[in-house]
């Protein structure tokens, strides 16, 4: 492993750490418009609650990614500088840290069911739909949480095929699960929750089992998780909360746009819900690009091999935007038809339409800015990635919706978010210049 992570050519490297990130993504990505067209033969209010649900989902991610990519990024570093030990110990304590916190957000769930799916958006005919699919979700939020940190902590191990095993098994069991549930045993969106909640589980397990079994660099014990002590525990959180910064505003930026879009009816929660999908799935062919360069950017650092960070952050940015030009091609000159596939309704491709071409074109934005946070986080440097999170997921974009919306109505809530994606790209520059004018210039030398 550290023949390869420190000698392999940088852009193979990142390119094979890469295939297995892109393909768990598109795979989970399909499966989320796969479900969200399975929803959408019930009605458009059913479509808007998986729009709503997916808001809720995003905050359980949230603290998956944040003790994923905080446990990641350290135990990362830990194996550069061959401290296994500490990799362990960091790895044990942010898997057990995550499932309770799913736990958490489990038991709180149920008991304001009621004022959490209205908090999210939900109009009077989207809620009832809304509640029960979100009560299989919580049911299976541990496991949904802490898979999303197993899956990060084996791509900073280097090991993204093992993790693409068992997210990807997930995936495929939910679209096959979906309309047997929904349909042939007559569930209705009951059936949709109870497919992504037993799937969720045995993703969870394969993933387990690697660790178990020897298949990676680092072992989750018990005994080495109670060992953790809070300054450990809070070490983990510090480095990954950018994470929760980025799904967290991603979150709340969820709930004020369905909000908004709620004035104008379900038709407009439904269009938004499926541009945000539609936009994501192009994009995380580029996100799986910088999921390859994250271990990279660690191991290395930690090994002090810094001209191969510097490398893999330029061949991040070109190689995820020059995979970003093809989606936004695709999404601009196929918008209608792409909507209509997710909801046959004249109202939602009318009012997704437009979304979808602003959105697909301000994403050309998207990969230098993802390159730049996924740098500060895979080194530690936890205040820049912070900001740089927040100014990308919502600082701006949430009192640029509210103006517009008043402003533009409808059409405002369809330019909110490229326009805030196009004010924060610039904002970022500072922080990159800052950064690699501290890298040392020359390889091994201490910061």
């Amino acid at each position: 492993m550290n023949d390869r992570m420190t000698d392999m050519p940088v852009p193979g490297l990142i390119l094979r750490l890469a295939v297995p990130s892109i393909i768990t993504m598109m795979v989970s990505n399909l499966y989320n418009m796969v479900d969200t067209a399975f929803v959408g033969l019930l009605g458009t209010s059913a479509s808007g609650a998986v729009g709503i649900v997916f808001g809720f989902m995003a905050i359980i991610q949230a603290f998956g990614f944040m003790f994923g990519q905080g446990g990641g990024s350290i135990l990362s570093r830990a194996l550069g500088a061959k401290d296994r030990e500490r990799a362990n110990l960091h790895a044990s304590a942010g898997f057990l840290s995550c499932m309770l916190c799913g736990l958490c957000i489990a038991i709180i769930g149920f008991i304001w069911l009621d004022p959490i799916v209205m908090f999210l958006g939900s109009t009077p005919t989207i809620a009832p739909y809304a509640k029960t699919y979100i009560s299989f979700i919580l049911i299976a939020a541990p496991f949904m949480a802490s898979s999303f940190t197993l899956n990060n902590f084996l791509r900073y191990e280097g090991k993204a095929r093992l993790g693409m095993m068992g997210m990807m098994t997930g995936a495929v069991l939910n679209m096959a699960m979906d309309p047997l549930f929904m349909f042939a045993l007559k569930m209705g969106i009951a059936g949709a929750g109870l497919s992504t909640a037993i799937s969720q589980f045995i993703s969870w397990s394969i993933l387990v089992s690697m660790f178990k079994r020897g298949k990676t660099e680092t072992q989750l014990s018990i005994k080495q998780a109670l060992k953790a002590t809070p300054a450990h525990v809070g070490n983990i959180m510090a480095t990954g909360f950018p994470s929760l910064l980025r799904q967290g505003l991603h979150s709340l930026t969820t709930v004020f746009l369905n909000a908004q879009c709620a004035i104008y009816g379900d038709a407009a929660v439904a269009a938004m819900s499926i541009v945000s999908r539609l936009t994501f799935f192009t994009f995380s062919f580029a996100l799986g690009v910088g999921q390859g360069f994250q271990p990279v950017s660690a191991y290395n650092y930690g090994a002090k091999r810094y001209s191969r960070i510097r490398q893999g952050y330029r061949f991040t940015i070109m190689a995820a935007e020059s995979i970003i030009v093809v989606g936004v091609i695709i999404l601009i000159v196929f918008a209608p038809q792409l909507v209509r596939l997710l909801r046959n309704d004249p109202s939602v491709v009318v009012i997704g339409k437009r979304a979808l071409r602003l959105h697909a074109a301000a994403s050309l934005l998207l990969p230098p800015c993802m390159a730049t946070e996924m740098l500060f986080q895979s080194t530690g440097h936890r205040l820049s990635a912070s900001i740089v999170s927040a100014l990308r997921s919502g600082l701006l974009f949430i009192p640029i919706l509210f103006i517009l919306s008043y402003f533009r109505g409808l059409a405002g809530i369809q330019e909110a978010q490229p326009l805030a994606l196009l004010l924060s790209a610039p904002m970022m520059l500072p922080f990159v210049l800052y950064f690699f004018g501290r890298l040392p210039k020359e390889d091994g030398q201490d910061i």
